[in-house]
């Protein structure tokens, strides 16, 4: 039986991105989302050429341009010193090398704009007060029963349902989460709060023993958003609500430049979490049931990809189906053969990131300066992020699984 309704799981960017892939090519898409009212949660996101091109390419264009500012370069910045180093450009070079702007966003609105476009172009396929509570399958569909008792049908579900995800747990893997020895603080602030000299387009990542910092505007050149990593032992709660304090942040940071101590005495309330590591899966699709974005590949945000492998996927996911969809079992491993080595390759890198933000050579200037020499020469950055943002997933040969 071919393809024609689709349930995803889960109304985040990905699971919203492959739902908007999906209706593109004329399937029938039902999003079922737990939460009973959609509300703005998350701080700034990054997204290369790699994933901008998919949302170019749904026509979200303008609608982009209006929650984000041409980017500036990607820099790096001391600790202590505060001495900056260029990376690359982001914003003339991207569209000229790519042909897609690289964009630094706000999550909710990002969220907001594919939700709108959803709704535009296939009203009340999202289903929101729909949390998942089990998962069946047969020869004809999936069966999905919801916590309140309702059952859903479909040809096939995908899981998109994040890091938590009851569709994994229920039919792929469990969950096998180990704490990566960092936590994360998180916040946004007005941009005019800060010193004109710290107003930049700039993405900024700062870099130190043992921690590091990154910033950039969103929403529009109104906000900044503010990550801060710390290597710290003894809390493990992973959530993105977790309320903590500015004299916790700043005795996180403390020694840091002057410019951190301005950003954090701004955050008000800041929030933080527990990073989690979780070995790439060898296998995410059983049957008619496969799972996207973080729900298949969770990964440490030290590659800024987590969201553009999410928007990968959808694209990929809904060539797969619309190429095999007479063959659901078939279609879903296509898609995940076309996917697993690159997801497995960024989980690894992003990892492996953690030690280059963070080496003991960057406690003194004069080694740091050796450091960021050789780690950050223009040479190896390029080839360090340029097989990341060259990707196209609309043209990336889709390929057949290897059969036992």
């Amino acid at each position: 039986m071919s393809i024609r309704h689709i349930l995803i799981s889960g109304a985040g960017i990905g699971g919203l991105t492959a739902a908007l892939c999906l209706v593109e090519r004329g399937y029938d898409v039902t999003v079922l989302e737990q939460a009973a009212e959609l509300k703005p949660l998350g701080a700034g996101l990054q997204l290369s050429a790699n994933a901008t091109r998919v949302l170019d390419q749904l026509g979200l264009t303008a609608a982009l341009d209006e929650v984000t500012i041409r980017s500036g370069g990607k820099v790096v910045r001391l600790w202590s010193t505060g001495q900056q180093w260029q990376l690359f450009d982001l914003g003339g070079e991207s569209l000229a090398r790519y042909g897609h702007a690289y964009r630094m966003l706000y999550r909710p609105d990002l969220h907001r704009i594919l939700v709108e476009a959803l709704e535009a172009r296939a009203p009340g396929a999202l289903k929101l007060g729909c949390k998942v509570a089990d998962v069946t399958q047969d020869a004809s569909g999936v069966t999905v029963l919801l916590e309140d008792g309702r059952q859903v049908t479909g040809d096939v579900l995908v899981g998109a349902d994040g890091v938590h995800s009851v569709t994994r747990e229920r039919m792929i893997a469990e969950d096998r989460p180990r704490f990566s020895g960092c936590i994360a603080w998180r916040g946004v602030i007005p941009i005019t709060s800060l010193p004109k000299s710290m107003q930049g387009p700039e993405g900024v990542n700062w870099i130190g023993p043992g921690r590091h910092i990154v910033h950039y505007p969103v929403s529009g050149g109104r906000l900044v958003s503010f990550t801060g990593i710390v290597e710290k032992e003894g809390w493990f709660r992973e959530s993105w609500t977790e309320q903590g304090s500015i004299d916790e942040c700043r005795a996180d940071f403390a020694g840091w430049h002057d410019d951190v101590q301005a950003f954090i005495d701004l955050l008000g309330d800041p929030l933080r979490w527990a990073m989690m590591i979780r070995d790439p899966l060898t296998n995410w699709t059983n049957g008619r049931v496969t799972l996207l974005g973080d729900a298949a590949h969770p990964t440490l945000p030290f590659l800024a990809q987590g969201a553009g492998m999410a928007i990968e996927d959808g694209r990929v996911l809904a060539r797969a189906i619309d190429a095999h969809g007479d063959d659901p079992d078939y279609a879903l491993q296509v898609y995940q053969a076309t996917r697993i080595e690159r997801t497995t390759r960024i989980v690894n890198g992003s990892a492996a990131n953690t030690k280059r933000f963070h080496s003991p050579e960057l406690r003194e200037a004069v080694g740091a300066s050796r450091y960021v020499a050789r780690e950050f020469e223009e040479n190896t950055v390029r080839a360090r992020y340029e097989w990341l943002f060259s990707y196209e997933p609309e043209n990336t040969p889709l390929i057949a699984p290897v059969t036992a």
